[in-house]
């Protein structure tokens, strides 16, 4: 370009507003977002993280977008979801639970993962510490040290004295599950409980898997994992049906009918992974972003549910609730 022809167009930029030049130079990130559960069964948590968002001067549409991936429930399909998004090349990756975490993280070095809620990230092999990451990881943490998941055990013989025996419902394609099995079975042992895992990828296999805990005499039962949030409501109704008290780790269980749920508000705590969105977004490396652990975890009792079991949660229990639906 001649030198004239250069300082016309340079001087025609400059005489653009200050506002408009602005909006030449803004750039719009792409972000992805890989989710193991449905976008209906996660929405209230997807809502507070896109307020949050907003709260940090991120508007959808405005200066960034989202790219998602949803497995609807089949935790199997997350490795392909991934390379897609990674195809992308977005900026950023979103990760919300243990199975896409670890599907992002085996798609890319490279590319930013904002994990959210997923269990230890440091057995699990997603982060070299929890102060100092170290790789493209980091975020939060549903984990708060070991025990948590067996508290799980702990609270629902307090709820119902007279267990024996509790099936854990798990997926075993969630490579969560191994870890959380782990911490229940020393949970079990000190609780002097018989603990059986029956497994299920999907809705298709849940009436077998009850029938399984009918056979094995089960009188008590955990659901493990996020992959079985969109089924809650039909895991909830069959857990009457078969006269077994539930407990999970996610309050939308026992909304949704379990009789129990102790853990992080996920709602709640999935907020606090929009902070690192906004800090990566704007220059921050993962791998100085220390990861944060929850510091407070809620205890919700369905006494609804318990008077169709007719169970009486001892006063005790219930007076440790965050919240007792009635």
């Amino acid at each position: 370009m001649r030198r004239r022809e250069f300082i016309l167009v340079l001087g025609a930029a400059l005489a653009l507003p200050s506002t408009s030049r602005a909006q030449l130079q803004k750039k719009v990130f792409r972000i992805g977002y890989l989710s193991a559960p449905t976008k209906e069964s996660v929405q209230r948590a997807l809502d507070v993280l896109l307020r949050k968002l907003r709260e940090l001067g991120w508007v959808e549409g405005e200066n960034f977008i989202i790219e998602y991936r949803w497995a609807e429930g089949n935790v199997s399909r997350l490795p392909e979801l991934a390379s897609e998004l990674v195809a992308l090349n977005p900026d950023l990756i979103v990760a919300p639970a243990t199975s896409s975490a670890l599907a992002a993280k085996n798609a890319t070095s490279r590319i930013p993962i904002v994990m959210i809620f997923p269990g230890d990230p440091v057995e699990l092999g997603l982060v070299s510490s929890l102060s100092h990451p170290g790789g493209n990881v980091t975020g939060t943490t549903a984990a708060a040290g070991p025990g948590i998941i067996g508290k799980l055990l702990e609270l629902l013989k307090q709820a119902v004295p007279h267990i024996t025996a509790v099936a854990i419902l798990g997926n075993s394609a969630d490579p969560g599950l191994a870890l959380q099995m782990k911490e229940l079975r020393v949970a079990a042992e000190s609780l002097s409980l018989r603990l059986q895992l029956f497994e299920a990828r999907g809705p298709e296999e849940f009436d077998r898997a009850f029938a399984d805990m009918t056979r094995a005499r089960i009188n008590g039962l955990a659901i493990m994992g996020s992959t079985f949030l969109p089924h809650r409501a039909k895991l909830a109704e069959l857990a009457i049906t078969a006269r077994l008290p539930v407990i999970a780790f996610l309050r939308e269980f026992t909304e949704a009918g379990a009789l129990l749920s102790y853990g992080v508000n996920m709602s709640d705590f999935v907020g606090r992974g929009a902070v690192y969105v906004d800090r990566i977004l704007k220059g921050a490396r993962p791998a100085d972003l220390a990861v944060e652990q929850p510091t407070k975890f809620e205890l919700v009792i369905n006494l609804r549910t318990a008077k169709a079991l007719g169970l009486s949660v001892p006063p005790t229990l219930l007076a440790r609730a965050e919240e007792v639906i009635e």
